[in-house]
């Protein structure tokens, strides 16, 4: 993300206008661009630290896990960018993928009944709790919905995980 905001400031390549654009054919290769890309440093650098943080926490379950759990928010959150932002608007950013880790890891120790993962959650609340007023809409320029359905897709995530889990044999 950084070499890339790198790239667009020095190479002044607007690569800011390959984002999500809503329900055109041409804007859903945004999906996949879309967490690369920011709208300036401010931007990115607000992304970065939650980014790191909720990452190495996702990561803690494993790779295989980690890229199924991401791979599903990147999904569901494009996917419901594209249909449901607004006509003639471009969505950046990797905050969809923020916001549905920690949806994730809210929700993961409910639906595992584990009480090591509702701590984990208890403290992310405390500290990040905040952010989840981000799904909702009313700050121009911010793509509430990139936030929603990013959390949308961590929600569905931990719930695929779950269900994993139990259907994996038990050994001894």
């Amino acid at each position: 993300m950084w070499l890339v905001e790198l790239v667009d400031v020095a190479v002044p390549a607007d690569l800011d206008l390959n984002g999500i654009i809503p329900r055109s054919a041409s804007g859903l290769d945004g999906i996949i661009w879309m967490p690369f890309l920011h709208g300036g440093w401010a931007h990115l650098i607000s992304n970065s630290l939650p980014f790191l943080v909720l990452g190495f926490l996702v990561f803690a379950g494993g790779l295989g896990q980690w890229i199924a759990v991401t791979a599903t928010i990147w999904l569901v959150g494009g996917i419901g960018v594209w249909l449901t932002g607004a006509p003639g608007t471009v969505h950046v950013g990797a905050s969809g993928i923020v916001f549905g880790w920690m949806l994730f890891l809210l929700v993961r120790g409910l639906f595992n009944r584990s009480a090591r993962q509702l701590l984990v959650a208890v403290a992310l609340l405390a500290y990040w709790g905040t952010m989840l007023f981000g799904v909702l809409p009313g700050t121009p320029g911010i793509s509430w919905q990139g936030h929603l359905f990013g959390a949308l897709g961590g929600v569905l995530a931990a719930w695929l995980v779950a269900v994993a889990n139990r259907s994996e044999p038990v050994r001894s």
